[in-house]
């Protein structure tokens, strides 16, 4: 194929992904208004698989619990590009399209991440573009992103219907993952209304903990002398955490952040059973494995001193991103063809965690984040500004990479593969995080 026919296969699917505008802002909006927390996307992951019906894309569902995964083959054989959407809302209970009963909501735009998925999808498929290209392209909808709910995650695992507690590392221990070659995802940004492309470079990895203090319970007033309170325990651990944050190093960006979930049951009772959730960040493995255990340190010392149990249960989360160099251009490339007027940002590395890290180690990924929204992640001021920068922009910028690697005999897209080195392979993969499990029961 040479450089004017592949202008203008873009130039059609471009103009395709814009005659779709309406039907893909149903899409987003009928998520929006029916936000799910991870493992439990059941409407979205519905809602998903009607969309591959109507484009004719097969699929397979139920994978990780509610993943949906479709495959358009190319023309002639060659590498497998994978676009990937994230199902699942985070807790905003004060945003206005929460759900009531639960406190979900899309405070993190990944309904955005399935319209530019779907976007994308929508612009290949309706011109049957992959049958000019040599290799394939897998539309993933994906569960779990949000690392939350940690006692659920934990009794799925014991059920045997999960081996990991987020979705990606689930998708790649199932195998789902194993005919994908490259992959891509994009993510809203923060407080950025203009169209923008913000490219990074990495991000930070965790794992997480839930941890319980067990005491004695007594009569608070009449005799708290003959109780053990879990909850000063715990307090006590907190601070520890506190007072260790002046030997954390600036440039492994570390954060550990816990949550009390459970302080004690009844007023006028001593506490005596107190847990707690907490991530342990950092930008590589080895500030995480460094840091947490002096984290244990902390928490166990928190009990020693009130004389109450600690129970500390650790949990592999997401491994820190590693973006791509090779696919970062080809983005900034295609996003300036979508759109000439857009802003291009070169965000380095990004604090956050996501699960795209776990697949970044396993092939060339990328995650940028994309504008056309304001306020602030997770939180209730969270809204979309312009659809079109927020879904239709990274949607083209993704159908375009697609052109650019699998045309011409896909060449770019093995010149990338030739080059390029996994950091760890999927064995070595699930070694790793499986030796992140340290449970300890009460």
């Amino acid at each position: 194929m040479i450089a004017t026919d592949k202008l203008t296969l873009k130039e059609k699917v471009f103009a395709t992904i814009d005659a779709a505008r309406d039907e893909l802002f149903d899409y987003a909006k009928s998520v929006a208004k029916e936000p799910e927390f991870g493992f439990k996307e059941f409407k979205t992951a519905k809602k998903v698989e009607a969309q591959f019906d109507k484009l004719g894309i097969p699929y397979r569902s139920h994978l990780a619990i509610t993943g949906v995964k479709g495959l358009l083959k190319g023309g002639k054989p060659g590498p497998t590009i994978a676009i990937l959407g994230e199902l699942d809302a985070i807790s905003s209970p004060d945003h206005p399209l929460a759900d009531p009963d639960t406190g979900a909501a899309h405070a993190c735009g990944h309904h955005m991440q399935q319209s530019a998925m779907l976007a994308a999808a929508y612009g290949l498929a309706r011109t049957h573009a992959l049958d000019e290209l040599c290799g394939n392209v897998v539309f993933f909808a994906v569960p779990a992103e949000e690392y939350v709910q940690l006692a659920y995650r934990k009794k799925l695992r014991r059920e045997g219907k999960l081996h990991y507690l987020h979705g990606k590392g689930q998708l790649i221990y199932e195998g789902e993952f194993d005919d994908i070659d490259m992959a891509m995802q994009m993510h809203s940004s923060k407080k950025t209304p203009e169209p923008t492309v913000a490219v990074g470079t990495s991000s930070n990895g965790f794992v997480g903990k839930t941890i319980q203090y067990v005491g004695r319970s007594a009569h608070a007033a009449d005799a708290p002398d003959q109780g053990i309170n879990a909850l000063n325990a715990a307090m006590l651990g907190i601070m520890g955490i506190n007072s260790l944050r002046e030997t954390f190093h600036d440039e492994d960006a570390i954060r550990v952040h816990p949550i009390i979930t459970k302080g004690g049951d009844l007023v006028n009772n001593v506490p005596d059973d107190v847990r707690i959730e907490t991530y342990v960040r950092a930008k590589t493995m080895e500030a995480i494995e460094k840091t947490h255990k002096k984290v244990d340190a902390a928490l166990r010392a928190g009990g020693m001193a009130i004389g109450a149990e600690v129970h500390i249960d650790t949990m592999p989360g997401h491994l820190p991103l590693v973006c791509n160099a090779t696919l970062n251009e080809l983005l900034v490339e295609n996003a300036k063809e979508a759109f000439p007027s857009v802003k291009i940002i070169n965000a380095g590395h990004f604090s956050a965690s996501t699960d795209m890290g776990d697949v970044s180690h396993l092939m060339p990924a990328i995650h940028p984040f994309i504008g056309g929204t304001d306020g602030l992640l997770h939180g209730a001021d969270f809204k979309v500004v312009d659809f079109d920068a927020a879904a239709l922009l990274p949607g083209k910028a993704f159908a375009g990479m697609v052109i650019d690697l699998l045309a011409d005999n896909a060449q770019k897209a093995k010149a990338l593969l030739d080059h390029y080195e996994p950091i760890l392979t999927k064995d070595a993969y699930i070694k790793k995080l499986d030796s992140y499990f340290s449970e300890e029961e009460p």
